[in-house]
Protein backbone atom coordinates (compact mmCIF):
# COMPACT_ATOMS: atom_id res chain seq x y z
CA UNK A 1 0.00 0.00 0.00
CA UNK A 2 0.99 3.36 -0.53
CA UNK A 3 0.97 6.07 2.02
CA UNK A 4 -1.00 8.85 1.92
CA UNK A 5 -1.46 10.97 4.70
CA UNK A 6 -2.98 13.99 3.37
CA UNK A 7 -6.45 15.64 4.64
CA UNK A 8 -9.51 14.98 2.84
CA UNK A 9 -12.54 16.62 2.12
CA UNK A 10 -15.27 13.50 2.69
CA UNK A 11 -19.22 13.48 2.54
CA UNK A 12 -20.71 10.77 5.38
CA UNK A 13 -24.16 9.60 5.59
CA UNK A 14 -25.25 8.71 9.54
CA UNK A 15 -27.30 5.49 9.12
CA UNK A 16 -29.63 4.20 12.13
CA UNK A 17 -27.31 2.55 15.04
CA UNK A 18 -25.40 5.89 15.03
CA UNK A 19 -22.53 3.90 11.97
CA UNK A 20 -20.87 6.53 9.55
CA UNK A 21 -20.67 5.35 5.92
CA UNK A 22 -18.60 7.21 4.27
CA UNK A 23 -20.03 8.31 0.20
CA UNK A 24 -17.33 10.35 -1.52
CA UNK A 25 -13.98 12.25 -0.64
CA UNK A 26 -12.06 14.70 -2.91
CA UNK A 27 -8.34 13.87 -3.59
CA UNK A 28 -5.83 15.74 -5.02
CA UNK A 29 -8.80 17.82 -7.09
CA UNK A 30 -10.80 14.72 -8.07
CA UNK A 31 -13.78 13.32 -6.66
CA UNK A 32 -13.98 9.66 -5.86
CA UNK A 33 -17.16 8.22 -5.40
CA UNK A 34 -16.99 4.94 -2.81
CA UNK A 35 -18.50 2.14 -4.50
CA UNK A 36 -18.46 -0.15 -1.12
CA UNK A 37 -16.91 -0.29 2.32
CA UNK A 38 -14.73 -3.74 2.62
CA UNK A 39 -13.80 -3.12 6.35
CA UNK A 40 -14.09 -0.24 9.31
CA UNK A 41 -12.12 -0.51 12.67
CA UNK A 42 -11.43 1.42 15.43
CA UNK A 43 -8.27 2.75 17.25
CA UNK A 44 -7.69 4.76 20.52
CA UNK A 45 -4.25 7.06 20.52
CA UNK A 46 -4.38 8.52 24.00
CA UNK A 47 -7.74 10.17 24.56
CA UNK A 48 -8.12 10.49 20.41
CA UNK A 49 -10.50 7.95 18.85
CA UNK A 50 -9.84 6.97 15.50
CA UNK A 51 -12.34 5.56 12.77
CA UNK A 52 -10.74 3.91 10.15
CA UNK A 53 -12.48 2.80 6.51
CA UNK A 54 -11.62 0.88 3.93
CA UNK A 55 -13.21 1.76 1.14
CA UNK A 56 -13.27 1.31 -2.70
CA UNK A 57 -13.97 3.24 -5.49
CA UNK A 58 -14.48 0.17 -8.10
CA UNK A 59 -10.85 0.38 -8.99
CA UNK A 60 -8.87 1.35 -6.13
CA UNK A 61 -8.55 0.68 -2.54
CA UNK A 62 -8.27 3.67 0.10
CA UNK A 63 -8.10 3.69 3.92
CA UNK A 64 -9.50 6.66 5.23
CA UNK A 65 -9.56 7.70 8.66
CA UNK A 66 -11.89 9.83 10.68
CA UNK A 67 -10.36 11.45 13.67
CA UNK A 68 -13.39 11.92 16.13
CA UNK A 69 -11.91 14.46 18.40
CA UNK A 70 -10.63 16.96 15.49
CA UNK A 71 -13.29 15.89 13.56
CA UNK A 72 -11.54 15.33 10.38
CA UNK A 73 -10.37 13.22 7.52
CA UNK A 74 -7.37 11.74 6.37
CA UNK A 75 -6.44 9.64 3.61
CA UNK A 76 -3.85 7.75 4.85
CA UNK A 77 -3.66 5.29 2.41
CA UNK A 78 -4.09 3.77 -1.31
CA UNK A 79 -3.46 0.12 -3.10
CA UNK A 80 -4.27 0.42 -6.63
CA UNK A 81 -5.99 -3.05 -8.22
Amino acid sequence: MEQIREPIRTAVLFTPGEQIKPVWFDWRRRQHRIVRTTYRWQEKQGETLLLHFAVTDGETLYELIYNVQQQQWLLNSREAG
